[in-house]
């Protein structure tokens, strides 16, 4: 039997495709993380890579054409030195015209994208993230449409960034919130982060926020998005301890859905290993 399409750039909910209908297609994840930002006009690049921020691209597709097609086109937006291919070939289907369609979404505006997941199921296109205006918003939606045929559905959830997201952004910078080994207990520099990011918070006036955890590869999926939820419960804790009012803070586990490096090695295992902050509008 054969598998759906996917193209995809990262969301902080469980991926869509996985809960699609269509389970014989082709897939092909791109997950972006942009963790600096910068202010700036609708008509420039708004979101600034990081040096240690990659591009991470996975899942499956019909054949080592469009392997290379897809992998190509991502190292020549992002340079070659910021893909981590994590994709695979299988035994898989797809729509027609499928391997030349995706590619005219792959485009330089991905980069206008912050902490954000485009994801081409068959012919479902999703995209999440943060976008620095409505008219960036509109601008990546309208020229999507343009670039597909009438066949593809595309589903915008492109969200205008949320006041007070830049200056968590900033204090957390690129550093992870570390856990003693396999449990949900902060470390002493986990702590002094979180006491960094609380003082942050304190300067938002009663902004609600959301506070999601996110594991390695390492285990099992139950045992990591149940220790990445208790992860994030503990850095609630700790915050609230810290003055923070605990109305305004949501927490959620990932687990391993979500990296941000290779799980391949231990440096970026320790990436993916984090605690995400998302400021509501």
């Amino acid at each position: 039997m054969s598998m759906p399409a996917v193209s995809r750039v990262q969301h902080h909910k469980s991926p869509s495709w996985m809960n699609t209908s269509c389970l014989s297609c082709a897939r092909l994840i791109v997950l972006l993380l942009l963790t600096a930002f910068r202010s700036a006009p609708a008509e420039t690049i708004y979101a600034e890579k990081s040096t240690s921020s990659p591009v991470v691209i996975t899942g499956t597709v019909p054949d080592e054409a469009t392997r290379a097609a897809f992998l190509a086109r991502l190292q020549e937006i992002f340079g070659s030195g910021k893909v981590v291919d994590q994709l695979s070939v299988g035994r898989v289907s797809a729509p027609p015209g499928w391997s030349a369609n995706v590619p005219n979404i792959l485009t330089p505006q991905l980069k206008l994208i912050g902490k954000g997941q485009l994801a081409v199921d068959g012919t479902n296109v999703s995209i999440h993230g943060e976008v620095a205006s409505e008219n960036v918003r509109r601008a990546i939606t309208n020229d999507f449409a343009k670039s597909l045929n009438a066949s593809y559905v595309i589903r915008n959830s492109l969200r205008v960034t949320a006041a007070g997201q830049t200056l968590i952004d900033q204090v957390l910078a690129n550093r992870v919130v570390e856990f003693e080994h396999g449990s949900a207990l902060l470390t002493e520099s986990g702590k002094l982060i979180l006491d960094e990011i609380a003082g942050a918070i304190k300067k938002l006036d009663a902004t609600k926020f959301e506070i999601i955890g996110h594991t390695d590869n390492i285990g099992t999926p139950a045992r990591n998005t149940a220790l990445s939820r208790s992860r994030a419960d503990s850095v609630k804790t700790y915050l609230v301890s810290k003055g923070i009012s605990p109305a305004l803070i949501g927490t959620s586990g990932m687990g391993a859905d979500q990296p941000v490096a290779s799980n391949t090695t231990e440096e970026g295992r320790r990436k993916n290993r984090r605690i995400d902050f998302r400021v509501s509008q």
